[in-house]
């Protein structure tokens, strides 16, 4: 077959379609948000009616991702490596339950934090829940390991995980597709109670995943994806994982004189490994993440203190990896070139012009200037840009939902008065809860809930809380009269800096609304109603 242009995050989706998907479930998050959206766009997965509607978070999208299995059909669950805490309670369960439709779950790690607030490594969440894992080195092995994924999964009636990092999603190459398979039947297990986990079947459950693992190890040895390629300098070895692999290649033209143990399945296939031991003096891992290989090999074999990595220093231990650190590991020349001149000057993100946080921090700065700073918690979306000039408006951002529960322990601890900003998508992501924390206690906190109309950080999604954030906030029983919707516009800048004062000072739990859409979606919008009429 011809072979297509893809993200790598497309690969995943095209080879999950192709699969005989009936449902994506997931969370838009960055880089992972592009594998919903090929398919949300697709006329294939349009035609095959497959579900593909964004989650509340991502511990609902891992929860029906596995209702979905439960009924026979097969479903992935994607979102980024921070998502992945999120939804850590089904997926580490969901190892104990086992799958009967495939069960794929695909997480976007960001090493260097170009979009996140740490490093995390996602290959330990499937250490940790004893299920077989994937780490494409390529757009076509994710293709291919997606496409396979839901075999496996049903096989061996577990979950599995297929871990990308933000290069390999965001960059393209040519695939070559497999054939298109029809879904799934809806059927269920024989064993009725399998997915009931009261603790005498989850302890039969367990012991039978713990009887796979050997499968899971004799699988990782002869994977495709997994290959030990000989070479006749054996005064050095490398152990290369994912898109590591290709740093490695593209030092030697695809040509490594070293042996080269490359590793895209797991768990590690320890065979392998020992024979690279035996015969190399000098064993480099070089890996995209943690050091998850390196550690393991260290612990199993590393009696001679032959291992070299991110542990010895060889490779930095944080950051991407780059052709050139791999070089300069490997005793080659430094090719890295000049640094940047000082004349080019780094240019952080910003606001949008013409965006509605502008004049919701303008207004927070000002009624907040007679209390003095750092009493302004905030949360994760674009709106965290409101920490940078000219507005530094705001002083915490932990994760999703934390502006609110942050707050309020600061309240608890004395602080008056605490303000919380929240987007409406975070919200209902997680806020939600915290803002039920806040009102089974009165706790004199302000939220304010910036309604933008969108989940804007990661392209314009639908936001779950379109039109009914207020009625949301009255449900969970914060006083009406204290639930406030606001226009954030210059216009209207004096009288609402007066009402955020007014409410600072209410000894309770208080939500301010502020609604404008979006530039940027508000900007597409008009593009597609001006085309419309011209049709």
């Amino acid at each position: 077959m011809a072979k297509t242009l893809f993200l790598g995050d497309e690969a995943v989706a095209q080879a999950a379609l192709d699969a005989g998907l009936s449902g994506v479930y997931a969370y838009p998050g960055t880089p992972s948000t592009e594998i919903t959206e090929f398919i949300q766009n697709s006329k294939q997965g349009k035609a095959g009616q497959v579900h593909s509607i964004w989650a509340g978070n991502e511990k609902t999208a891992m929860e029906s991702a596995i209702g979905m299995s439960y009924a026979g059909k097969r479903a992935m669950v994607c979102m980024k490596h921070v998502g992945l805490n999120v939804a850590a309670d089904p997926f580490m369960n969901s190892a104990i339950t086992g799958a009967n439709g495939g069960l794929v779950v695909v997480v976007a790690d960001d090493p260097s934090m170009h979009s996140s607030q740490d490093e995390q490594d996602s290959r330990y969440y499937a250490k940790f829940a004893l299920i077989p894992s994937f780490e494409p080195s390529n757009q076509q092995e994710a293709y291919d390991i997606t496409y396979a994924a839901f075999d496996y999964s049903e096989k061996y009636n577990t979950p599995v995980l297929i871990r990308l990092t933000t290069r390999l999603s965001h960059s393209r190459s040519g695939v070559e597709r497999k054939a298109e398979r029809p879904q799934n039947e809806l059927h269920l297990l024989e064993n009725k109670k399998q997915f009931i986990l009261l603790p005498a079947i989850a302890r039969v459950n367990y012991r039978n995943l713990l009887g796979k693992q050997d499968a899971f190890e004799n699988e990782s040895l002869n994977s495709p994806y997994n290959k030990y390629i000989d070479g006749a300098d054996k005064k050095m070895g490398v152990i290369a994982s994912g898109i590591a692999y290709n740093y490695l290649m593209e030092n030697f033209d695809g040509k490594c004189p070293y042996p080269v143990l490359k590793i895209s399945q797991y768990p590690l296939p320890k065979k392998l490994i020992e024979k690279m031991i035996d015969e190399c003096e000098t064993v480099l891992v070089a890996e995209e993440g943690y050091p998850f290989i390196e550690e393991q090999v260290r612990g199993l074999l590393n009696r001679t203190g032959k291992i070299i990595g991110r542990l010895s220093g060889e490779l930095p231990r944080d950051g991407e990896l780059n052709p050139n650190l791999v070089a300069k590991a490997l005793g080659m020349p430094d090719t890295y070139g000049a640094p940047i001149p000082e004349l080019v000057v780094p240019r952080p993100p910003a606001l949008c012009v013409g965006c509605p946080h502008i004049d919701s921090y303008n207004a927070i700065n000002a009624a907040m200037e007679k209390y003095g700073a750092g009493k302004v918690f905030a949360d994760i979306g674009c709106y965290t840009l409101g920490a940078l000039p000219p507005y530094n408006a705001i002083y915490t951002t932990v994760d999703m939902g934390a502006s609110i529960t942050m707050a309020k322990g600061a309240a608890d601890a004395g602080m008056r008065p605490v303000l919380a900003v929240i987007g409406d998508s975070t919200f209902t992501h997680s806020g939600m809860t915290s803002l039920l924390d806040c009102i089974y206690e009165n706790t004199p906190v302000t939220v304010m809930i910036l309604d933008n109309s969108t989940t804007g950080m990661t392209g314009g999604q639908d936001s779950h809380a379109l039109g009914v954030l207020g009625e949301i906030c009255k449900g969970l029983g914060v006083k009406e009269e204290h639930i406030h919707r606001i226009t954030p516009l210059k216009q209207h800048h004096e009288e609402n800096v007066a009402l955020i004062q007014k409410e600072l000072e209410y000894e309770g739990v208080s939500v301010i609304i502020p609604t404008r859409e979006c530039i940027q979606t508000l900007s597409r919008r008009m593009k597609k109603q001006q085309a419309a009429k011209k049709n």
